[in-house]
């Protein structure tokens, strides 16, 4: 198991904790296009997603955004600390996490091959 980040298109990253965890952040380009984040709408622990499907919303000074699942799985935390201090993902967004999904092995490894590495999400973001 590859603890690196992944990437989706709509710029969410997703990295592996373990066989069946995954955190979720945003990326550096999402960051940059939102500018100073002020509000994170974090989800509902429990919810069950499917890969694609909006859990999470984010509000800055210029936009707000929606944060769209990379994978499928079942809320188990969310970082409560976005709630007081929301421009900690302004300051380190790949580093910050927003929330963690637990999900099924088999499906988690089917789904994460469809996410992008580091080098196609730069390709990415070179033709935007």
């Amino acid at each position: 198991m590859s603890n690196e980040q992944r990437f989706n298109t709509t710029h969410q990253w997703a990295k592996r904790i373990n066989e069946t965890q995954v955190s979720v952040g945003i990326s550096q380009h999402a960051e940059d296009a939102l500018g100073d984040i002020v509000y994170v709408e974090l989800p509902e622990l429990g919810k069950e997603v499917v890969a694609g499907e909006v859990l999470a919303g984010i509000e800055s000074v210029k936009t707000a955004s929606d944060i769209q699942s990379p994978v499928s799985g079942k809320l188990i935390a969310c970082n409560t600390d976005l709630e007081d201090t929301p421009e900690v993902l302004n300051e380190a967004p790949l580093l910050t996490w927003i929330f963690v999904l637990e999900a099924d092995a088999d499906q988690l490894d089917k789904e994460w091959q469809t996410l992008l590495d580091t080098a196609a999400y730069e390709v990415l973001l070179a033709s935007l």
